[in-house]
């Protein structure tokens, strides 16, 4: 594997790492500042701050967050992630949430994440 791809797969493990942490700041640090982010259910593109908004609201919906990674690796100019989020409410309520990542990179920076998976676990914050 080249260095381009280890960075790669680094970066997307450091944005699960903190997504699961809570950390939006550290979330923040993995994008590049026009990152979008687009979702198979609303066929819509969220600026970064959009996405981080989202990101704070689950942590504060769902304050137990684990990503069962099943599948993480380099393509070209990017990562493939398939995963299941397992989240768990304050009163005990659990969902697993299967879930893909195409992830596009500007160097160590995250510009584009698409993201397929069934929403019905959420609710809009």
């Amino acid at each position: 594997m080249n260095a381009t791809a280890e960075q790669g797969l680094a970066t997307v493990a450091r944005l699960i790492e903190a997504i699961e942490r809570g950390d939006t700041d550290a979330v923040a640090a993995c994008y590049t500042e026009d990152a979008r982010i687009w979702h198979n259910f609303d066929d819509a593109d969220q600026t970064r701050e959009e996405n981080l908004a989202v990101l704070a609201w689950m942590c504060r919906t769902f304050p137990e967050r684990r990503y069962e990674v099943l599948r993480r690796e380099p393509i070209d100019g990017g990562v493939l992630q398939q995963h299941v989020l397992h989240l768990a409410t304050a009163d005990g309520e659990r969902h697993a949430v299967p879930a893909c990542l195409i992830v596009g990179l500007e160097g160590d920076r995250i510009r584009r994440i698409e993201e397929y998976m069934d929403p019905s676990p959420f609710s809009a914050p």
